[in-house]
């Protein structure tokens, strides 16, 4: 906490009591939307261990069954079954505005026919390898998810941090000194305002002081003429 640097005036000071209730009233607003963007925060972070779990399991099934599917085919049947998919993704992305953070959106469509997801026929291949695409298929939605929610909370974290560090300085910082400087400029003031009174009853002292041996001259210079007349 330290006193800022400026005149002791009551301008000076009216000036730094606006400051600090603006200070006091984004302190506030900055905390509630501390509070606000920690509850979302986490709300995300539950749903990014749902989505990961959800994602992990699929793949993990898809790669045990393409594991298998590749024990029991050839690699070049294997190959020439997956060398023409006939589905493919594209993915939009757009943004969405959270508690003043712009959280990506992943839009995505997929392209071909929805029922027919084998890029292949079925005489010469395994059960395990339809396993592996089905998985394969079903863990795009979660993953491009995941990402979208994973990137959503990083970018809320970095904001949380900012926020964080604007509540700390208005409250440690800029908050206290305010308070310190109006509390000195108030000090000097009734400083200055005591030496005011001060000085003016040493003038009102001096003044009647004077006016008294003034009077007591005339008194003096009036007896004086009556004993000569």
């Amino acid at each position: 906490m330290a006193r800022l640097n400026v005149n002791p005036t009551r301008m000076e000071m009216t000036r730094l009591k606006k400051l600090h209730k603006t200070a006091t009233r984004g302190h506030k607003l900055l905390k509630d939307k501390l509070d606000e963007l920690m509850k979302q925060f986490l709300d995300i972070v539950k749903e990014n261990k749902r989505l990961r779990e959800e994602a992990e399991e699929a793949l993990e099934k898809a790669y045990k069954s393409f594991i298998i599917a590749r024990a029991v085919m050839s690699e070049e049947y294997l190959g020439e079954a997956l060398m023409m998919p006939k589905q493919s993704v594209s993915v939009e992305v757009s943004q969405k505005n959270v508690m003043s953070v712009n959280a990506p959106l992943f839009d995505f469509k997929t392209e071909g026919n929805e029922k027919e997801i084998y890029p292949y026929g079925l005489a010469f291949t395994s059960g395990e390898l339809d396993s592996a695409t089905e998985s394969f298929s079903s863990a795009i939605k979660p993953l491009l998810r995941l990402a979208e929610s994973e990137k959503t909370a990083q970018l809320m974290a970095q904001e949380i941090e900012k926020t964080r560090r604007r509540v700390n300085a208005l409250e440690n910082v800029m908050i206290p000194n305010y308070e310190e400087t109006i509390k000195y400029i108030a000090m000097k003031l009734e400083e200055n305002e005591r030496a005011s009174t001060t000085r003016l009853m040493k003038v009102k002292g001096m003044i009647a002081e004077k006016a008294i041996e003034e009077r007591r001259k005339q008194d003096e210079y009036s007896s004086k003429r009556t004993s000569n007349m």
